[in-house]
């Protein structure tokens, strides 16, 4: 692996403004988090988004056994390229393993964690999900793989009120989907992360944000993560499914800027 990360900084001039640092899911794009930068950056903040190694415009061939800890390195190498010491990190399923594992590695790192339907080891109904999308993806195709991730990002009555949203994204998705071979070890790494053993280590304040409605991971993996972690507090959105920092933004964008803000 050899290849730089791209990230995008946005927000308050000011070096000294605090730093907001936010990793995606499994997409792995700087992109998933355009409705959070607004709010942010009028907030105060700096906030620094990146495409995740392998995929978007961080181009690279990932080896089958990668790992969360190499992604948490890559966050490490974004923070030292834009001149960052610490940050407040947010996390989205995928991406909030990765901010565990830094938090794990080099929790000086890190002013504040956040974590939005995330887990300490992958449940047995998420492992279902992933399996069902592996097969689609080696039976059927990139195209039927990516068409059936809506159903397990966000409500049926979201998507039944943005249709054209949601086809717009599954065909930008298709166009940019990654080498097959990055997308097998990004899974595989996120299916084998386990720090069930690990959380008490964790003295990084968290907050956990958890969807009811979320089909592909359950809210109880929410509740684990809090009951094991020393400073961890727990959110609960009623309504949202798993990518619900898009699908109700203004509740989740109130819910990140106070806790930042008390932080």
């Amino acid at each position: 692996m050899t290849q730089t990360i791209y990230f995008e900084i946005k927000g308050a001039g000011d070096p000294a403004a605090p730093a907001v640092l936010m990793s995606s899911g499994l997409g792995g794009s700087a992109h998933y988090w355009r409705p959070q930068i607004d709010a942010l950056c009028e907030a105060g903040f700096r906030v620094i988004v990146y495409d995740q190694r392998g995929t978007g415009r961080s181009p690279d061939a990932l080896p089958a056994d990668y790992t969360i800890a190499a992604m948490a390195k890559d966050v490490e190498a974004v923070m030292d390229a834009a001149g960052v010491a610490c940050c407040h990190f947010v996390g989205h399923a995928l991406g909030g393993l990765v901010g565990m594992q830094l938090a794990l590695d080099n929790p000086d790192r890190l002013s504040s964690l956040t974590v939005i339907n995330a887990w300490p080891a992958v449940r047995a109904s998420t492992r279902r999900c992933f399996d069902a999308r592996l097969r689609l993806l080696d039976h059927a195709g990139i195209r039927p793989y990516v068409e059936a991730q809506p159903i397990f990002l966000y409500p049926s009555a979201w998507m039944e009120a943005n249709q054209a949203v949601v086809e717009a994204e599954v065909e930008h998705a298709i166009q940019g989907f990654p080498p097959i071979p990055n997308m097998l070890a990004r899974i595989a790494a996120l299916k084998a992360f386990d720090i069930t053993d690990r959380l008490a280590s964790i003295t990084t304040r968290v907050l956990a944000v958890a969807a009811q409605d979320d089909v592909l991971v359950p809210s109880s993996a929410s509740e684990a993560l809090c009951a094991g972690l020393p400073e961890a507090t727990l959110e609960a959105m009623a309504y949202g499914g798993h990518a619900c920092n898009i699908t109700d933004p203004a509740s989740f964008n109130a819910i990140l800027v106070a806790f930042l803000t008390r932080v």
